[in-house]
């Protein structure tokens, strides 16, 4: 009896140890779709142009270099072409620009497979696509959009949860109900509104303020609204019925003592927001937070159609213009991407532990 019990735990802990190993292998496979594409676009953006498309693989950066003797040890050159006898090069000059052709001996041209990193992509990315008024665009748009969403939707919230109104709760559906709708369907609408309100204001007040360009010393800083204004790009994103779903469904775990004893101590309905409600909700809120920016960091469509002049594109827009009608400049591309998750790693790391508790609190309570 004693050995078939003994048999009994062994095959159950044979059976642990295999289903254990079978999850971590799906999950490594799964992961590596992932992180995958990341390395590569890392890899890509300290590349040479003429590197990212070969029929060989390297994560990290790997080419033949050529190089040609001389009196002073090997210079660095470009093979051209190479017969046996002779071989065509281009010099490089010490700045790293293309020099003049020549033609030498193949026995004084020296050849090494080695790594290498292009980190001038960095720079060059960052000059070419103009990334710093995008960069200043979209941290403005962020952080508008974050900050107005979150406030938005912690008072929506409050409501739904914890105040007593007529019709409050079918209110509520019918508001999680526009999440149903596409937002490429309101796109049209939302271009004829934000840009017929401009000229609406202008004919109220008598005036050409609301369509006049603005600047800061040479700066654009755009309109005060319709087209290539900040308002515009800020004011749709400033709502959200997931944001109040969350929300509601994590206040409504809170226990209503604190409450109700707040309202013994005569505070408000504000009050009890601000002093009770928002302090509990820390992991709910940042997983809102992490949400709403990382959205409105990567916000594509709605200001490739509101916005005209190039100098208030946000990043996403900006990253097309190392992409023309015939040919992507994938080497700067991949650069510029990096440049432009930055914000998000550090958003998403410093908001990792709120933002696991405030998954599994806010979805499962309630």
């Amino acid at each position: 009896m004693v050995n078939e019990l003994e048999l009994a735990k062994k095959r159950k802990r044979q059976r642990d140890l295999i289903r254990t190993l079978t999850s971590y292998v799906v999950l490594v496979l799964i992961s590596l779709t992932m992180v995958g594409p990341f390395l590569w676009m890392i890899s890509t953006s300290f590349k040479e142009r003429d590197d990212v498309m070969t029929k060989e693989l390297h994560l990290l950066p790997r080419r033949v270099f050529s190089y040609l003797k001389t009196a002073d040890g090997l210079e660095r050159v470009k093979m051209l072409s190479d017969d046996g006898k002779t071989a065509r090069i281009r010099e490089i000059r010490p700045d790293w620009t293309v020099g003049r052709l020549r033609t030498v001996p193949s026995h004084e041209i020296v050849s090494q497979d080695k790594h290498y990193f292009r980190a001038r992509n960095y720079p060059e990315a960052w000059h070419v696509g103009n990334l710093g008024r995008a960069y200043l665009n979209t941290l403005i748009i962020a952080f508008a959009i974050t900050f107005g969403k979150v406030l938005t939707s912690s008072l929506a919230a409050f409501a739904f949860a914890r105040l007593e109104f007529p019709g409050r709760d079918k209110l509520f559906l019918a508001y999680l109900g526009t999440m149903m709708i596409p937002e490429t369907v309101t796109l049209i609408p939302l271009f004829i509104l934000f840009r017929k309100i401009p000229e609406i204001l202008n004919g109220l007040f008598h005036t050409t303020y609301f369509t006049t360009p603005l600047y800061l010393s040479d700066w654009f800083v755009g309109t005060p609204m319709g087209v290539d204004s900040y308002v515009s790009l800020i004011a749709p994103g400033l709502f959200t019925a997931y944001g109040t779903f969350m929300l509601r469904q994590f206040f409504m775990s809170i226990p209503r003592d604190l409450e109700d004893a707040a309202r013994i101590d005569g505070c408000s309905s504000l009050g009890i927001w601000w002093r009770i409600i928002i302090p509990l909700s820390k992991p709910a809120i940042v997983t809102l937070v992490i949400f709403t920016f990382m959205g409105s960091w990567r916000m594509f469509v709605w200001p490739l159609v509101i916005i005209d002049n190039p100098q208030m594109m946000p990043l996403s827009v900006a990253l097309k213009l190392f992409q023309d009608q015939y040919s992507v400049d994938m080497t700067l591309l991949m650069a510029a991407t990096v440049i432009a998750l930055v914000p998000i790693l550090i958003v998403y790391i410093a908001g990792q532990r709120y933002f696991t508790e405030g998954i599994l609190l806010g979805a499962v309570k309630g």
